[in-house]
């Protein structure tokens, strides 16, 4: 194992279940049994971000991964309000239409001389994304006393379907899979 390869997908569905499997294959990673671990790059590892993942293995096979993942699914609408509280006695002149959230996946990594850091975040926004998995780098670095100057990122987003469910993922796959049994 030398390469982690970063790939992302989205995935629509009438299940929670069946949109991550879809947004699985819009990566290529869906006829893997994943394997979530911490977040830590071996030093001697290469991080690749791709557009879908490379054949990894059999299917069937395990496949170590760090995973961002979000799913929204119809009953997820949210009501914002412009103002006052929930109970109040004007709060339903003051709320804004239901709409679903947006559905944001990212993964950043950073690396350097030698181990690096994965660092995943999910969300309504892709720039407070953006923002959390580089203030959570930073603090990865900081913990382990790390110098981390490489770092890419990257950030699958979607609108959520009203009537369906959706979901976002952006995984790092470690090199091969492996036999399961």
């Amino acid at each position: 194992m030398n390469t982690i390869h970063v790939a992302g997908g989205v995935g629509v569905a009438d299940t929670a279940m069946a949109s991550y499997d879809a947004a699985l294959a819009d990566a290529n990673l869906h006829n893997y049994n994943l394997v979530a671990v911490s977040s830590v790059v071996p030093a001697e590892a290469t991080v690749e971000s791709v557009a879908a993942a490379p054949d990894l293995g059999p299917t069937g096979n395990r496949l170590t991964v760090v995973e961002a993942r979000r799913t929204v699914g119809p009953g997820d609408a949210v009501d914002f309000r412009e103002g006052g509280r929930a109970g109040a006695e004007d709060a339903a002149s003051k709320r804004a239409p239901r709409r679903h959230p947006d559905v944001i996946a990212g993964l950043g990594w950073a690396t350097g001389p030698g181990p690096g850091l994965f660092y995943e975040v999910t969300g309504e926004d892709a720039a407070d994304v953006r923002d959390r998995i580089h203030a959570g780098l930073d603090a990865g670095g900081d913990l382990r006393d790390w110098e981390l100057p490489d770092r890419e990122l990257r950030v699958e987003a979607a609108a959520a379907e009203p009537d369906r469910f959706t979901t976002a993922v952006v995984i790092a796959a470690y090199g091969e899979s492996e036999p399961i049994l």
